[in-house]
């Protein structure tokens, strides 16, 4: 007998040592909330003294807080890409922020949410309609199968009183929000959980919060009172910082927007309480990747293997099922989907890609897993995540790979053992070398599983973006012109596949 590619033993020992599911209105729902550029290390939970975040420190404490909470790919775009498919970006077209999510014929988290019978709401960032940002999300196949009630700004860079908005459901009306976006946001989704507490549900809201902010992007801000709880002045920076008071600015007012976020999501854990519904609701919070806020000098805040950009909280409670704790079990976004969809004993696609996990978390087990693939192809590097080690090479583009403007090397190894803070790259040290060619080693398996080749980040875009999107693929997002698309001819690695030679395409197969 041949078993999917998703199959797993431990997954079904866990289905038949499982309580039968219950009746149809007594489903686990699903609470998703998203943060935008918020790395583990900004959390009480975590480790952080100074940062105050007293919700999300109550949820860690009730459910499984996992220590190593990993985006994949740590961008908006292809995170959220890979979030609702359970496939690299190569697989569901989300390579890049502004390129559309392929359509998932039903085989995306929400539309096998959809199709099992749960009432579906979104609320906040979408950021997978590509192209142009400022328009709404049409009703149809592009919302993946939310399909009941969502809200979107789709991808907007203001978040205050004045002048944050949303699409209305018809995706074809802007409406302000009257307040701070994700207080705003997050009222909406309590209204959802008001208005289907009898019927089983998932709710996902994606702040997005702390991402700097502005027309510009200039700065990092907060709701006021938010912002009086730190004092610049005292913060502790990372040891990869230079300490400067702009840097302490932003240090203050991404601190503060979290700190906001966590006010926010103590009134929607409050919700569920008042509902009756904490104790049957699986309550998950995470974030797309992290925020490096000026480590190492470098002007880019994300898109690399450094803890900071691609380490990510990541908190899981259902009363009902798992016992609160401390996991050291590797979780990958390409395994959110999966592992979610086993907890909930719903069918997993034989098109995801991700791992499901559930019945290691159920059993609390850390073990089977020992790295994570890393990838971000815009800047043409690859990776792997163990718990010892954090390594990326570049794959050495003189176009737009290495040493690009302010990105610093892409060729990196940190041992986190001994180097928690990731303050010395040891890619070069002669000592490394048979790390180093582990790490390698695996890093080329696993880009070999997912028919990636190594191409040049502008390579594929030639390849795969449709002729009269593809100028503005290949331009920095601020000089993109409104009204283009960022639509794909195809499934990526399809295209890839029949455009290398045979021998290549058998062995990516």
């Amino acid at each position: 007998m041949k078993f999917p590619q998703t199959f797993s033993f431990a997954a079904l020992a866990w289905l038949l040592a499982a309580p039968e599911l219950p009746a149809a209105d007594r489903r686990p729902n699903l609470v998703f909330v998203c943060s935008d550029q918020q790395s583990s290390d900004m959390m009480g939970a975590y480790g952080n003294r100074q940062i105050k975040t007293p919700n999300f420190d109550r949820l860690a404490s009730q459910g499984v807080r996992f220590n190593h909470g990993v985006s994949n790919s740590p961008v908006c775009t292809p995170y959220r890409g890979i979030l609702m498919s359970g496939q690299h970006v190569l697989n569901n077209g989300a390579i890049q922020n502004d390129l559309q999510l392929l359509p998932g014929h039903g085989t995306y988290l929400p539309e096998v949410l959809r199709d099992a019978g749960y009432h579906l709401g979104y609320y906040g960032k979408w950021h997978l309609y590509g192209g142009d940002r400022v328009r709404g999300i049409p009703v149809g196949p592009y919302r993946y199968g939310f399909d009941h009630e969502f809200l979107s700004n789709n991808c907007t860079l203001v978040f205050d009183a004045a002048r944050a908005y949303y699409w209305d459901q018809d995706g074809t009306t802007k409406k302000l929000y009257g307040d701070w976006e994700p207080y705003a946001q997050t009222r909406q989704a309590m209204d959802f959980i008001d208005h289907h507490a009898d019927e089983p549900f998932a709710l996902f809201l994606a702040w997005h919060p702390p991402h700097n902010w502005g027309v510009a992007m200039a700065g990092y801000d907060a709701p006021q009172d938010m912002l009086d709880l730190y004092d610049p002045t005292t913060l502790t920076l990372r040891p990869t910082v230079r300490d400067t008071s702009r840097i302490r600015q932003m240090y203050q007012g991404h601190m503060a927007a979290i700190s906001g976020l966590d006010r926010a999501f103590g009134w929607l854990m409050q919700k569920l309480e008042e509902r009756g519904l904490a104790e049957n609701t699986i309550v998950v919070f995470t974030a797309d990747h992290g925020d490096l806020l000026m480590s190492y000098d470098w002007a880019n805040n994300k898109g690399r293997a450094e803890s900071g950009s691609c380490r990510v909280p990541l908190l899981v409670r259902w009363p009902a099922q798992l016992k609160p704790g401390v996991s050291d079990l590797l979780m990958g976004t390409l395994d959110l989907m999966p592992t979610l969809l086993g907890l909930m004993k719903l069918p997993v696609p034989a098109t995801v890609q991700g791992r499901d996990a559930s019945a290691a978390i159920v059993s609390g087990r850390d073990d089977g897993v020992d790295a994570l693939p890393l990838f971000f192809i815009p800047m043409n590097w690859r990776g792997v995540y163990t718990k010892r080690y954090t390594y990326s090479e570049a794959l050495h583009d003189p176009a737009a790979g290495e040493g690009a403007a302010g990105q610093g090397t892409f060729n990196v190894l940190y041992d986190r053992h001994a180097d928690a803070a990731e303050t010395h790259n040891l890619f070069e040290d002669p000592l490394t070398v048979e790390v180093r060619r582990q790490l390698h080693d695996r890093t080329h398996a696993f880009m070999a599983s997912f028919g990636d080749t190594g191409l040049s980040a502008n390579e594929i875009l030639r390849r795969v973006v449709r002729e009269e999107d593809l100028a503005n693929a290949l331009t920095a997002p601020a000089r993109r012109p409104k009204g283009w698309e960022g639509r794909l001819k195809g499934r990526p690695v399809d295209i890839l596949k029949a455009s290398i030679p045979t021998e290549t395409a058998r062995k990516i197969q």
